[in-house]
């Protein structure tokens, strides 16, 4: 049981500190102008600290459903504790880490986003619809809605993930730069949201089931994702129709 409470809070210590460098890092690239040294120096800053803090916690989720100790005894509702900081974070984890190699890799491949089709990569798509499909059944069965929010939330962003991957007909050039910046919001989106578990249980437990307060991430990314989408269609139109791009 020692080594396992051990065990269990050096995990906390390096989930918090690979989350203190993608939670810093991640308005970097928002702020900073696109494509730019900066953007792309602030984005692997984030993106990495965002990988690391995924994988931590899937093991920390890991380690509340199946370790050995009993943890945080003065929550009394032990099943929707399972479910929040077990089924929920864990699939927080794994959706992180889906946005994270997503928002690479439409970078990575903008020339021939087929190279997306591959298995490597549906793998990680796979593993998040059906981590996400099980937290909302299991907040459908405790009767939880934020975790059915959540899941829903997850499931549909990789359904559109993978319109644009196998899609017959080739989008637009620069459609990739939009699914790279909305990818990369679901990853500060997801983050957040699990990041705010391992402390929100600590400071205010009184609160650690309100779901006003776990669906804050989720607002102000979705704010974002529309303001800045709102922003690039204004942009857009007010070039000249007659206006073509130049040739490269």
């Amino acid at each position: 049981m020692l080594l396992g409470m051990t065990l269990f809070h050096a995990l906390v210590v390096l989930h918090v500190a690979t989350g203190v460098v993608g939670l810093t890092a991640f308005w970097g690239p928002i702020v900073t102008r696109k494509g730019a040294v900066n953007h792309r120096k602030w984005g692997k800053a984030a993106c990495y600290g965002f990988l690391g803090a995924g994988m931590l916690a899937i093991a920390m989720a890991l380690l509340s459903l199946y370790g050995p100790e009993y943890r945080h005894p003065e929550i009394t509702d032990r099943t929707l504790y399972e479910g929040l900081f077990g089924w929920m974070m864990l699939y927080l984890g794994m959706l992180t880490i889906g946005f994270v190699d997503y928002g690479l890799a439409v970078v990575r491949h903008s020339r021939d986003r087929t190279a997306l089709r591959a298995p490597r990569y549906q793998a990680v798509i796979a593993a998040v619809i059906v981590s996400g499909a099980w937290c909302g059944w299991f907040g459908f069965k405790v009767g939880h809605p934020l975790m059915m929010l959540v899941a829903f939330i997850g499931i549909v962003s990789m359904l559109i993930q993978q319109r644009y991957i196998w899609q017959t007909s080739d989008p637009p050039r620069q459609t990739y730069v939009g699914e790279h910046f909305r990818a990369l919001i679901g990853m500060g989106i997801s983050a957040y949201t699990a990041f705010l578990s391992v402390g929100l249980i600590r400071m205010i437990p009184e609160h650690v089931f309100n779901p006003a307060i776990w669906a804050g991430p989720s607002v102000i990314g979705v704010s974002l994702i529309i303001y800045f989408t709102l922003k690039g269609k204004k942009q857009a139109a007010a070039k000249p129709s007659g206006s073509r791009p130049h040739p490269q």
